[in-house]
């Protein structure tokens, strides 16, 4: 049975493409237009206690000082392994979850990220059993996919986090109008890894 649901999320991640920060915003802009930003909750997954696993916290503390008003794990209150639950049940029954967390992949997708309009899976890379998750997610590649996923992420470069962190939440906040529009900065035309 464990072997059965393994395979099956790993066919649905092979679905999903990886893609540049340049389209986060128009991510985000489709998340905007199909809801009511009072009726959002972002869901940013991970500890501050790990570099690579940072990017949640990261981002969520970014998304509240952009003035996002529902926002669950920041650098402050994380939403990890320990609490994640109990912050779920935080989230008002009514509301649009955009899940975000870091994930390990191959070395060319490193830097990029995974989008959908399906829950996220989180602490699959390190082979944890959280339940799925979130109306919209983002999965941000923040290393390579090794044999010791604990210690990738360790390694990880607080830089990239940061980076990954700040363009998250600040495609974001241009998408739903808490600052100007910033995608002219991220290029032309997005770039998309099979």
């Amino acid at each position: 049975m464990r072997t059965s649901k393994r395979h099956a999320l790993d066919e649905a991640l092979a679905r999903r493409k990886w893609t540049a920060g340049s389209e986060l915003n128009g991510f985000f802009k489709e998340v905007w237009n199909q809801n009511q930003e009072e009726k959002i909750t972002f869901l940013c997954i991970g500890t501050d206690r790990s570099s690579g696993d940072a990017l949640g916290p990261l981002t969520g503390s970014k998304l509240a000082k952009y003035g996002f008003r529902h926002v669950i794990g920041t650098l402050e209150q994380p939403c990890d392994s320990t609490n994640f639950k109990d912050r779920l049940k935080a989230i008002p029954q009514n509301h649009r979850i955009v899940a975000i967390d870091a994930c390990l992949g191959a070395a060319p997708s490193v830097g990029h990220y995974i989008l959908a309009h399906e829950p996220l899976l989180p602490a699959q890379s390190v082979g944890g059993s959280l339940p799925p998750v979130g109306d919209y997610s983002v999965a941000a590649i923040v290393n390579v996919k090794g044999p010791k996923p604990y210690s990738s992420l360790q390694m990880t470069s607080l830089y990239q986090v940061m980076c990954m962190a700040e363009e998250i939440a600040s495609a974001a906040a241009a998408a739903f109008g808490l600052i100007p529009d910033l995608a002219s900065k991220h290029g032309s035309e997005p770039a998309v890894l099979d």
